[in-house]
């Protein structure tokens, strides 16, 4: 499969899909609460972000006792957010094939749009089967084409698992040792988004300086 199953065209979305994860674990530390904050905040600017070349398109599939999609796959400015509560186990690997399903779907995502970007946050440890998940989104079909981010929080995520996920880019799997550095990543993300949606090819990541200084694993 070649780069231009992702091209441009009269709408030219450019997807980002978030993988959360909002399992027992993030109540911690107010990891939650900046999880939230973090998102409208990135909302709120993906929307009021006016550019002919590319328009954003968010979904967001949370992970927490079961994975599903929070938010669908709409503009950025037509998104109604509800913050997200914590709870339960950690079914990683669903949440990875409900982003490959997403992906895959043509509809949804056609095939004049620009390349998805998918971004996954975790606190903690993937419940067992998520390997059939990783292989959904990095080995198989549109979604190995996907630009992909993680956000290891804290010093319980499993850090091998996130960076499984964003190989072989080892330079986008970043760490938040607090709830404090989850808002900088997600400036950073926004600033990154924004940056592609005013390139000549927002299919290819432009060089970027890193203002938050945030940690690389």
């Amino acid at each position: 499969m070649q780069l231009k199953e992702f091209t441009t065209g009269a709408a030219r979305p450019l997807p980002v899909i978030l993988l959360a994860d909002v399992s027992g674990s993030m109540h911690a530390d107010g990891k939650i609460a900046a999880l939230n904050a973090s998102i409208r905040d990135m909302l709120a600017s993906f929307a009021t972000t006016d550019d002919q070349g590319a328009e954003i398109h968010v979904a967001i599939i949370t992970f927490g006792g079961t994975a599903e999609v929070q938010t669908p796959l709409a503009t950025a400015n037509t998104v109604q957010w509800t913050d997200l509560t914590a709870r339960g186990s950690t079914p990683m690997g669903k949440a990875m094939e409900l982003a490959a399903d997403l992906i895959e779907d043509r509809e949804k995502i056609p095939a004049r749009a620009y390349r998805p970007t998918v971004v996954l946050l975790s606190d903690g440890q993937p419940d067992p089967g998520w390997e059939n998940g990783l292989t959904r989104m990095t080995k198989e079909g549109r979604a190995q084409k996907a630009d992909r981010m993680a956000l290891a929080i804290g010093a319980d995520a499993d850090v091998d698992v996130l960076r499984r996920f964003v190989a072989p880019a080892t330079d986008r799997l970043f760490g938040a040792a607090d709830a404090r550095r989850i808002r900088d990543f997600f400036n950073f993300l926004t600033m990154s988004v924004a940056t592609r949606t005013r390139s000549v090819n927002p299919n290819e990541l432009p060089p970027m300086q890193d203002p938050y200084d945030l940690d690389r694993l």
